[in-house]
């Protein structure tokens, strides 16, 4: 009936609750409590929890602690919260950054987990003596082991999709690096011209970097595999039985299809936090990498060597202004991750003792920032297939540019060099039309000029003959 309530109880008194709602008291105190970012928990650490808590009902059930019904409609309700974000998402709508170390996020995973499972019983919500929210959905766990085990299991799944999208990036900048293999183009130091290359090569420099992140994205997940699940409280594994600590970590595996193992050190497990800052900062190391490569591209934009795909309108008052709106976009991502990264850092060294208190934030900064780069990384990709180079226009800095002086060093020396470059900037007042090469034909003669301002001879590894 609209407008009618349901009443439930905890240790500080009673609260009304939508008798339509599927969640329950304390996740009803934590929207009071904590209003304060508007940043919503991630959903995939909700889908994480319930893989998590299907892992512990079917332990539990597996091994006579659950009426088998009990644990088939709670491993039900799960399965659904994991493959329903679309319909079950406004039913998870705590902010993000919240205190008790997770509870309020695991207590409404439990209150909605046991509501379904109340509903597919025949049950009306609320009906906890048949499904109790702590009795049978948190059975043996704690937010302590079961909210950092889920972590890791969304993280391992988000850096899965990262490397797939890193890969991805990869590829595309190595069809550049063959398609623009032929294009000459002046190299620059320090935002000077320095010594020629080719397009190709400058794109080989992006390709390889971004194969270095994906790597390092791929090999994060050794890092998180190792979960406190068992361990209760603060690791010690008090009110769990024994032969539940050992089984449900080879449920939760089977279900996942991840390589995920017991600490050896369960306290240690639950108390620290700096595999959080060691996989956050790989992720800081991936952000840097997108920011350099988007500058870059940026400003090879804006010297015309090559041409960024045009995307939208780019002022409302200039005509015919176009931005390099998706490498600011990248930038601005790789900007978030980097302060991501803080945000993790400083959570994990204000933990305290057995446990740390800060790790909603953390939760919500690392999923933050492996969704953010994942994103990031599928738009760069589709971007960048779409760049094409000016080959006349790097023709034209390499005409006037004296740097590409620097290839003579071996037949004429340094000296004589550096006397060329004083002539021919004289000769360029003169006549604002000359160029480099006709110059130096006059000077030293077209065969050698063209033997070695050759394209194969500026980008072949060192001089002398080819053997």
């Amino acid at each position: 009936m609209k407008g009618a309530t349901r009443i439930e109880q905890d240790a500080l008194g009673s609260v009304e609750v939508s008798a339509d709602c599927l969640w329950g008291i304390h996740t009803q105190r934590a929207l009071q409590n904590f209003p304060c970012s508007h940043r919503r928990v991630p959903y995939a650490l909700i889908a994480a929890l319930a893989t998590v808590k299907r892992a512990v009902a079917m332990t539990n059930g597996e091994l006579g602690y659950l009426k088998p019904e009990i644990a088939a409609a709670i491993a039900a309700a799960c399965d659904h919260i994991r493959d329903g974000e679309t319909e079950m998402a406004e039913h998870f709508p705590l902010d993000a950054l919240q205190g008790g170390a997770g509870t309020s996020t695991n207590m409404n995973v439990n209150e909605v987990v046991a509501n379904l499972a109340l509903a597919s019983l025949g049950k009306p919500f609320g009906d906890y003596a048949t499904v109790h929210p702590l009795h049978h959905v948190n059975l043996h766990g704690s937010t302590n082991d079961l909210y950092p085990t889920a972590l890791r299991i969304a993280a391992i799944d988000g850096v899965r999709r990262l490397s797939e999208a890193m890969a991805k990036l990869q590829g595309v900048f190595q069809a550049k690096e063959t398609e623009f293999g032929a294009v000459i183009k002046m190299g620059r130091t320090e935002m000077q011209p320095a010594v020629p290359m080719t397009l190709g090569q400058e794109f080989s420099a992006f390709a390889e970097a971004v194969a270095r992140d994906r790597w390092r994205t791929f090999k994060c997940e050794e890092r998180l595999r190792l979960v406190n699940i068992g361990g209760t409280a603060i690791g010690t594994g008090l009110t769990a039985p024994r032969d539940y600590i050992f089984r449900v970590i080879e449920v939760l595996r089977a279900l996942t299809g991840m390589g995920l193992s017991r600490n050896e050190n369960v306290i240690d497990g639950t108390a620290n936090a700096d595999v959080f800052v060691e996989v956050s900062g790989i992720l800081k190391a991936s952000a840097s990498t997108l920011h350099k490569i988007a500058g870059d591209l940026r400003l090879l934009h804006f010297l015309g060597e090559i041409a960024l795909p045009p995307m939208q309108v780019g002022s409302s008052i200039m005509p015919g202004k176009v931005n390099p709106v998706m490498m600011e976009n990248a930038m601005q991502v790789a900007m978030a991750v980097r302060a991501n990264d803080m945000i993790v850092t400083e959570c994990a060294a204000h933990g305290t003792l057995q446990i740390n208190e800060f790790m909603p934030m953390i939760a919500w900064a690392l999923l933050d920032s492996i969704a953010l780069l994942e994103a990031c990384a599928q738009a760069f990709a589709d971007h960048v297939v779409g760049i094409r180079a000016d080959a006349a226009r790097c023709a034209e800095f390499l005409d006037v540019g004296t740097a590409v002086l620097t290839a003579f060093l071996p037949q004429i020396g340094y000296d004589a060099a550096s006397a060329l470059v004083k002539k021919f900037e004289n000769a360029r007042k003169q006549d604002r039309t000359l160029t480099l090469r006709s110059f130096l034909n006059g000077k030293l003669g077209a065969a050698l000029v063209d033997e070695v301002l050759s394209t194969p001879n500026l980008v072949r590894l060192g001089h002398g003959k080819q053997s």
